[in-house]
């Protein structure tokens, strides 16, 4: 679990990371070069977990052999299949990364949401439903490795 008070936002006890694969930790299908050591450096403080509709067929060999439960979204719903997923494991624990339209409202449920402009872009509406807005993923999951940068960003 990672603690964190930020004075003015609110109390963090975060447990789960849920993150989106392609536009977050993957660029058309690959995996972003560090981001395989950053999650398994964060997944002795959260549980890991990728939901994705998987777009290029990549996500499961991308990711084998790391700490994490993959989950490939069905076609239909995905953003409700994300907020619920969300939902599922306690939105009050959840931080959320995402970059993509279906990946706005489990960001807006999520504790912490994330979003992320990367190569692919970012989602308005997802930008929007955010607390925080990255450039880069190994720099957002860098905010959970040194939570006084989540504080910078969020006191109020």
């Amino acid at each position: 679990m990672i603690e964190i008070n930020i004075p003015g936002f609110r109390h963090l006890q975060l447990a789960h990371l849920v993150l989106d694969y392609n536009g977050t930790l993957a660029i058309d299908g690959h995996l972003i070069p560090q981001v395989g050591e950053k999650l398994t450096e964060l997944s002795h403080d959260l549980n890991i977990h990728v939901l994705t509709a998987d777009t290029f067929g990549l996500a499961k060999i991308g990711l084998a052999g790391l700490p994490l439960d993959l989950t490939i979204a069905p076609l239909e719903d995905q953003a409700g299949t994300k907020l619920a997923f969300v939902s599922n494991l306690g939105a009050e624990q959840v931080v959320a990364i995402g970059n993509g339209r279906n990946d706005g409202q489990m960001l807006k449920a999520a504790t912490l949401g994330i979003a992320l402009v990367q190569q692919e872009g970012g989602a308005v509406e997802t930008l929007v439903s955010a607390d925080i807005v990255s450039t880069s993923i190994l720099d957002a999951l860098d905010l959970l490795s040194h939570p006084k940068r989540l504080v910078a960003t969020l006191r109020a």
